[in-house]
Order: structure tokens, then C-alpha cells, then sequence
């Protein structure tokens, strides 16, 4: 999903469009390392760590000819076009773009019997003239709807680098509608699958066959990347495409979307109970239910309980499954009396935070989606987006379109007044419900089919890297941590030989928060997929000021470059002495 703010409770479909256009999944560049990629690799990797082949460069041989000698099965070239080298400017990347060739285009294109708008997947890749041997298949955030610059996170926030500057071939697509049909593309049925996960493989040989055509080749090694909705497709390839990626690069997953979204509407109801004032149009003022000042309380009373249990007092909870039992709201934080102060929150307040933190339930008591670690990035400007703007916005608009069965947003406009109004008792199980025109539920053509079963990219060698921030407000990072223990479990009590899990302390949804998330995921996937080094670690850097992009919520007394190893789960980076600034201080343990 992505961020975008808005002014009223009935956004525009504009409005919706424009959010879909922000895709949450950036990159950034790691810090120094042992390899020198930021990243740690291990001295010996455990089973399944043995590399497949390099991949070998080769030249562009091909350009504006492509679309007569690339022709393929239901897809029209719209353009091909030579790109010169620093013509395409990716901010905060200070390394010219090299010299490449644009194909823009469409495929599938066609007219729905049920909405009567016409569908395509629209898409476009950009093939460097000078290439690595890889393609790269970016993953884009939101509810999709746009053609993404085709470039590559390499995960994180404010890249320095991405996939197209290092030499890969990389395609973004609209995953199969417009951003004229957001949201209402979830009316039919075939723009439902295509977003879930059609698009996906519609794209992917097409993809192989115009790099074959491009380079006189076809690609050596294929990567998949993205973060946020972006990271649930990744999840669904490690498990619906595994054939046809070598490695795949999934940061923030929403791989439960569907769940997360409709606990963002729990989140509505309960934030409503608390609220002090109302909107223009007389709706309860979500803003109002927690104050910037009391986050501030509750973020650094979890810093007081937990910031020193990985050995360090310095701004971060790097023991995340430690901080679940030495954090308790009732007794860490005051109880206010009659008057909210900021330093206090009411008895209700507690109440309402905690229900939330715990995970969306039904009147039955009966979970509908993971509870959420408390953490000391709870008190930031994306975290409220997420919980306060976001949540009665974009989530009622994906629930009431694509994710309920049938469309609920056809007769209950989406809005604040639409998650006040959903029953989590009779409402939220439509996202498990299907009919004779919706045969897939949002939960079967969202989701991956067995997201704890991906022995068939195990077995072939490949590669999956998650990471997770844990002050993300719309995904749970409780909820990744769920599932690579059950996916420990299902292959013997130890996943690392071929996917490995990197919660990242204090970043909100794939970047921003009192923390270190610029760091470079895509190097060291790419070393564990073709020389068999696993990483078992990886440096990420704070944004301090002079950073290439500053994150304004680094802390002041912290170093504007501290560095910090991500350590694989269940590890956890250990002060072992030195400079609280520097990685060189921390151990995974």
C-alpha cells in the first residue's frame, strides 16, 4: 500500500489514484561491510547455500527494433525508445542512469462483461545498454494502478543506488489496471486476479523474451523486489513463481493484506471510542485520539522498559520479542486523571491502544489479523498516516472494492463512515468468501497459496530475503515473525539455508523512523544466489543530516551516519562495546 494524505472523509477517486501512484518500496544504499556490499556474509552457509552460476554480462543489441523482433502472445509495443546516459534522474541517486533502451506497453488488453471498462496490464522496462546478465521484476506498492519508473529498489529508505544503475534488466507494470479505475477495478473479477497475482505471470515470460531478443540471450539470473503491497507480490512469487526466480527480495510484506486492511477498520472503530473533537463534517476527528505529545509518552516509555536489553541505551529496541515481556502500558505509562496532559493517557485510552496493539478481533474474541509490537517509532508522522488518515481512506476503498466478496463499495461508499459501519462479525469474513462470479476469494488470489510450503524454490537453489520494520503501522511485523517460525518449523526447525528474516528496530512502513533503514538488501541476495554466501548480517545507516535524503526523525544526539548491523531472526544485534555509533559495536547474537 502507500501513503498519501487526505483532506476529507469521501476522497476522490483521484485522490485514490494519486495514492496508488506513491508505491511504498524504496531502497537504499547499505553501509560498509566485510564484502563490501553492507552485508556480512557467513564463513560457511548452512544447507542450501551452495551458489547457482553467475550471471555473465552481455551488450544490447537490439533497441528500437524491438517491437517487430520481440513480438509476443497479446501484447502491443506502444514505444521503444534509446534512453542517453543521465537523461532519467532517480532522486536521491547521485550516479548518472546509464545509457539504456525504454519499451512501454501493453498486454492483454481487453473489455470487461461486467463493469464495461476496458482492462490491460500496462508496463514498461528499461534494458541498459551495458548489462549484468539479470533481470529484476519490481514489485510496486498501493493498490498499483500506475506504470512505476522501472529502476529497482534495493530495499530500505532513500536509495543511493538501484537495480537499473548496477546493470540489470527491470520491468514495473500496472499490474492490470489504471489509475482512472482505482478502486473500482475490484468490480471485475479478472482485474482482481491480475492485481493479486496474474499480472505476475502474464509479465514474466514476456519479460524473458524481449530481454532474449535485446541481448541475443536470455537473462542468467532473475530477481523479484518490493516493499509493502510490493513485498506481498514478492511473497506470492517466492510461492507461485518459484521456477522463475533465483532470488526474491520482499520488504514490509502485506502478504495477509486483505486481513490487514480490514484491522485498520478495527483500528477506526476503537480510535473513534476516544476522540475529542469532530470534523467539518461532524465525524469523530481521528487525529484527536492520541496526540503527537502522548505517542511521544507511550514511544519513550517503551524506550525506558526496553531500549537497554540488547546491552546499548541508545534510542533503539533491537530485542523486540524480549521488549513483549518487560513492556506493559498499564503500569509503563501514567493514568491521567480528568485532564489529558500529554504525559498521560485516560484508563479508555489504554484500553482502546491496547486493543489495537493486539490485533483486531470479532465479538467472539476470535482474532482477525496479528497484534502489532510496541516500538519506539510509534510516534512518528508515518505512523499516524497509517493510523489516522490512511485507515479510513485507502483501506475502506481496498475492502469495499477488492477485498470483500461481493464488492461491498458498490452500495456503502468508502470513508470514514464505511469503517465505522463494517461489522467485523458478518462483514470482515467476505474476504474469505467467493461466489459463481467471484470464484477466488481476496484471501485465495491476495495471498500466497501456502506461504509456509516454498519447497519448490528451496529445492532449486533459490533465495528469499524479508525484511520488516517494527514500528510499521499497517503490517505487522509480529505477523512476518509468525510466519518464517512456521516456515522454521516446516522445514526442520531452520529456513536459513534459503530464506532468512531481518526485522529492522524502530522503521516505520519500509522507511522513516528513529532508526537506521537506509541499507542494500539486493547486493547481498545476489551473493547468496550465485556464490553461496549468506548473509549474517547486514549494515544499515542512519539519515542524518547531510544524508543523501535526511529522515528528519533521526534523533539529535544520535551520529547523522550511525550505522547498525540487521541481524537475521531470531538473532538480535548485541552491544559488545565501543562506539554506540558505530555497527562495529553490535553482534548478532
Amino acid at each position: 500500500m502507500s501513503r498519501i494524505m487526505f483532506s476529507s472523509c469521501h476522497p476522490t477517486w483521484a485522490a485514490l489514484a494519486a495514492a496508488s501512484l506513491l508505491a511504498a518500496c524504496g531502497g537504499g544504499g547499505g553501509g560498509g561491510g566485510a564484502s563490501g556490499f553492507g552485508f556480512v556474509p557467513t564463513a560457511s552457509s548452512p544447507p542450501g547455500g551452495s551458489g547457482l552460476s553467475e550471471a555473465r554480462p552481455g551488450t544490447l543489441q537490439s533497441c528500437t527494433d524491438l517491437a517487430s523482433k520481440a513480438a509476443f502472445g497479446n501484447t502491443a509495443y506502444t514505444s521503444v525508445t534509446s534512453v542517453a546516459a543521465g537523461t532519467l534522474v532517480v532522486a536521491g541517486v547521485s550516479t548518472p542512469v546509464p545509457e539504456h533502451c525504454l519499451v512501454q506497453g501493453q498486454m492483454n488488453q481487453r473489455t470487461s462483461s461486467v463493469d464495461g471498462k476496458t482492462y490491460a496490464i500496462g508496463f514498461e522496462m528499461r534494458l541498459p545498454v551495458n548489462w549484468n546478465g539479470r533481470f529484476f521484476y519490481q514489485a510496486n506498492g498501493g493498490l498499483d494502478g500506475s506504470v512505476a519508473r522501472a529502476t529497482g529498489g534495493i530495499g530500505g529508505g532513500a536509495p543511493t543506488s538501484t537495480a537499473l544503475h548496477r546493470g540489470f534488466a527491470v520491468i514495473s507494470s500496472d499490474a492490470g489496471h489504471s489509475g482512472a479505475q482505482i478502486p473500482t477495478f475490484g468490480i471485475d473479477p479478472q482485474a482482481r486476479q491480475d492485481y493479486g497475482y496474474n499480472a505476475v505471470a502474464q509479465l514474466t515470460p514476456m519479460a524473458k523474451n524481449l530481454i532474449a531478443k535485446a541481448y541475443g540471450r536470455g537473462p542468467d539470473r532473475s530477481y523479484f523486489g518490493g516493499c509493502s503491497n510490493g513485498g506481498r507480490h514478492a511473497m506470492v512469487a517466492a510461492a507461485r513463481s518459484a521456477n522463475q526466480y533465483d532470488g526474491i527480495l520482499a520488504g514490509n510484506p502485506g502478504f495477509n493484506l486483505p486481513k490487514a486492511a480490514v484491522a485498520q477498520l478495527y483500528g477506526v472503530q476503537q480510535y473513534a471510542k476516544v476522540t475529542t473533537a469532530t470534523t467539518a463534517a461532524g465525524k469523530p476527528d481521528l487525529q484527536t485520539a492520541f496526540t503527537p505529545a502522548e505517542m511521544t509518552t507511550v514511544a519513550n516509555a517503551v524506550l525506558a522498559r526496553c531500549d537497554a536489553l540488547d546491552g546499548a541505551t541508545d534510542g533503539i529496541v533491537a530485542d523486540v520479542q524480549s521488549c513483549k515481556q518487560a513492556f506493559d502500558l498499564a503500569s509503563a505509562v501514567p493514568t491521567c486523571g480528568a485532564t489529558r496532559t500529554g504525559s498521560c493517557l485516560t484508563a479508555t485510552q489504554k484500553t482502546v491502544l491496547d486493543n489495537i496493539f493486539s490485533g483486531a478481533r470479532n465479538s467472539a474474541g476470535t482474532a482477525l489479523y496479528s497484534g502489532f509490537p510496541y516500538d519506539a517509532g510509534i510516534k512518528g508522522a508515518d505512523w499516524r498516516q497509517w493510523e489516522f488518515a490512511n485507515s479510513q481512506n485507502l483501506d475502506t476503498a481496498a475492502v469495499g472494492f477488492v477485498f470483500s466478496t461481493p464488492p461491498l463499495g458498490t452500495s456503502r461508499p468508502p470513508g470514514i463512515d464505511f469503517a465505522l459501519g463494517f461489522s467485523m462479525d458478518t462483514d470482515a469474513p467476505g474476504i474469505f468468501a467467493s461466489t459463481t462470479l467471484y470464484t477466488e476469494s481476496a484471501m485465495s488470489f491476495m495471498t500466497p497459496p501456502n506461504p509456509t510450503n516454498l519447497s519448490a524454490l528451496r529445492d532449486r537453489g533459490s533465495k528469499l530475503i524479508v525484511y520488516h520494520g517494527t514500528s510499521d503501522a499497517v503490517f505487522s511485523s509480529d505477523d512476518t515473525t509468525n510466519w518464517y517460525e512456521q516456515l522454521r518449523a516446516a522445514n526442520g526447525g531452520d529456513a536459513s539455508g534459503f530464506a532468512r528474516f531481518f526485522p529492522v528496530p524502530g522503521m516505520n512502513h519500509c522507511g522513516g523512523g528513529p532508526t537506521t533503514d537506509q541499507f542494500d538488501m539486493l547486493a547481498p541476495l545476489v551473493a547468496w544466489v550465485e556464490q553461496g554466501k549468506a548473509p549474517a548480517s547486514v549494515t544499515a545507516n542512519a539519515r542524518g543530516p547531510g544524508a543523501n535524503v535526511v529522515n528528519a526523525e533521526v534523533p539529535a544526539d544520535w551520529s547523522p551516519a550511525r550505522t547498525r548491523p540487521l541481524c537475521p531472526y531470531p538473532q538480535t544485534a548485541v552491544y559488545m562495546g565501543g562506539s554506540l555509533e558505530s555497527a562495529a559495536s553490535f553482534a548478532c547474537r
